[in-house]
């Protein structure tokens, strides 16, 4: 029996050998069949990464004209579909669809090699790619197997470092094209993407899905070692970096590492004195984007992060995170030499510089220096007060 024969049998063995001979139309690539030709047509372009149906307000492309259309309703905010159970709204039929199935727990997708039951066929569909070890494009570089051309495609770029998709207003490339569109909403100041809940836009519709876990509380990404779960991917990977200790991101300038690139980039600007993001308010100027936006909290009061237990918000989810260790009773951190155990990590450093005798805070007239910020300060009022007497 040849690999497609045998393919085709493994993953698609419902019914006999006659009946798998009336679906005639045979995908050149995976060997997958199909019973009329415009149906493999729409899956060929799985493999060449077609997208023939564009959305004229955010550039958007799809292979399927019946993906557009819910997707257009993003944009008009029409969440014509309703679940009877729960009351959430969406804008197409077949994500109302895979959202009852979360209340019914109906996993109707079955695979026929391992018996992994999967809500959505899409999900099945890539499942049996590791039963039949189909990855037909590869990476003439590095050796990379893929499932579609376009992946590798775009998987080449990292090699060769090209960026063929130009910002025609300030000139900055991209290697991928949704990036370029999500870059153009920065000039256009549109945000498409909006929540139902609070009304918050958003110029990128993963940033949306990432807030919403805000009202709902959802954290679907647990860390294996501790436990602790995320609402973010990203953030699980930085936060294993905590057990691992790994940092890989290096400046070039002082050889200080970091967890995180932001926070590399973020650093580089001491060296820099570069402070990009201002405050259309006050005007004040900040090195890094997320301190702008914690800032920005002072003048609009927005405290989004609440307490479940005593109902009390905060505009920073550290803030929330520390508080609630006030219910709990949490000590998460530990001194290692003398063991005394502290809620708040700022409290936790500061008493481990008892221990060093590190003394990170001088004086800049007396010259004297101190473990603590709070210590300096209480510090300069003698000399103020000296100053007065004079």
């Amino acid at each position: 029996m040849e690999k497609s024969e045998k393919v085709k049998e493994q993953i698609f063995p419902e019914g006999s050998k006659k009946e798998r001979q009336k679906l005639s139309h045979d995908c050149d690539v995976c060997k997958k069949s199909f019973s009329q030709k415009g149906n493999l047509n729409r899956h060929n372009r799985i493999h060449t990464g077609e997208k023939p149906f564009h959305c004229e307000i955010c550039g958007k492309s799809f292979s399927q004209r019946s993906a557009l259309t819910p997707h257009k309703r993003v944009h008009t905010g029409e969440t014509p579909y309703s679940c009877n159970i729960c009351g959430k709204l969406f804008s197409g039929k077949s994500a109302l669809t895979y959202h009852k199935r979360i209340h019914t727990g109906e996993k109707p997708f079955q695979c026929d090699i391992c018996g992994k039951s999967f809500a959505v066929s899409s999900f099945l569909t890539r499942h049996r790619h590791i039963h039949a070890e189909e990855k037909p494009y590869h990476c003439g570089i590095c050796g990379k197997s893929f499932l579609s051309a376009i992946h590798v495609t775009r998987h080449k770029r990292i090699h060769t470092g090209e960026k063929p998709f130009h910002c025609d207003i300030c000139g900055k490339t991209f290697s991928r094209k949704d990036h370029l569109t999500l870059h153009k909403h920065i000039h256009t100041g549109e945000k498409p993407y909006q929540c139902n809940i609070c009304n918050k836009s958003f110029s990128d519709r993963r940033n949306l899905t990432t807030h919403k876990r805000i009202h709902t509380g959802e954290t679907p990404y647990p860390c294996d070692i501790c436990g602790k779960s995320f609402s973010q991917s990203c953030n699980l990977t930085t936060h294993k970096r905590l057990h691992t200790g790994e940092k890989p991101y290096h400046c070039d300038i002082c050889g200080k590492s970091f967890t995180v690139s932001s926070n590399l980039t973020g650093h580089r600007r001491i060296h820099t004195g570069e402070t990009p993001y201002s405050c259309d308010i006050c005007g004040k100027l900040f090195s890094q984007k997320i301190y702008l936006t914690l800032h920005k909290r002072i003048h609009t009061g927005e405290t989004p992060f609440h307490c479940e237990i005593c109902g009390k918000s905060f505009s920073q989810s550290g803030h929330l995170t520390t508080h609630k260790r006030i219910h709990t009773g949490e000590t998460p951190y530990h001194c290692d030499i003398c063991g005394k155990s502290f809620s708040h990590q700022s409290a936790f450093i500061s008493h481990k510089r008892i221990h060093t005798g590190e003394k990170l805070y001088p004086c800049d007239i007396c010259g004297r220096s101190f473990t603590q910020h709070s210590s300096l300060t209480s510090h300069k009022c003698v000399h103020q007060g000296k100053k007065q007497s004079h």
